[in-house]
């Protein structure tokens, strides 16, 4: 009776030991597969700064209006509790980010002196802590410094992905032709489609 007992016991104790690890592998498979498909993710706002709004040395394209869905974006990404990243452009007079997508005291800011936003900068270093990889693209100018970041965020691995009416750009001249900030601006996305995922603001939102 004793022994009896004592190879029930051990059964049931075997049985429990498989449950638990059985259990506790599908909640390791749940949170590795819930980080792959909903990665830590941070919204970079690029250079909406003074100089490109109106008075500004380089006045783009209705930079009020893109302003003003960059700040759409900041405010749902705050509200997620997800992270808010600037970069600045070293560039005087006007330097100072415009007022309707001012950075909170807790936010980092990046200055930067090259249109890549990665390069002379520790915003690498700082996502790879963080352990962000996916990021989200609004800023100015959509052809230099938007372009140049998501390019380099691409090819570094990171999932890219571009709010197109949260950018904006200016009339280019080229051999006596005037280029269109439109156009300026489209064809950019046209080639960015290979680098990031292209949404509106709405549908991003939407999601």
């Amino acid at each position: 009776m004793v022994d009896e007992l004592f190879i029930e016991s051990v059964f049931i104790d075997n049985t429990m030991k498989k449950i638990f690890l059985a259990l506790l592998a599908s909640i390791l498979f749940l949170n590795i597969s819930g980080q792959y498909n909903n990665p830590k993710t941070a919204l970079l706002v690029i250079d909406i700064q003074d100089f490109y709004f109106p008075g500004g040395d380089m006045p783009l394209h209705k930079p009020k209006e893109t302003a003003a869905r960059a700040a759409t974006l900041i405010e749902h990404f705050r509200d997620k509790k997800d992270e808010v990243i600037y970069i600045r452009h070293n560039y005087e007079p006007g330097g100072t980010i415009y007022e309707s997508v001012r950075p909170q005291a807790d936010e980092k800011i990046f200055d930067k002196n090259n249109v890549n936003s990665f390069l002379g900068t520790d915003l690498g270093e700082y996502l790879e802590k963080q352990g962000i990889k996916k990021l989200v693209f609004c800023g100015m100018q959509t052809h230099m410094c938007v372009e140049a970041a998501v390019r380099a965020a691409s090819d570094l691995g990171y999932e890219c992905v571009l709010i197109h009416d949260a950018c904006t750009s200016r009339d280019l001249r080229f051999e006596g032709y005037i280029i269109k900030a439109e156009d300026v601006h489209r064809s950019t996305l046209s080639t960015l489609r290979s680098y990031a995922i292209i949404m509106n603001t709405k549908d991003y939102l939407n999601q």
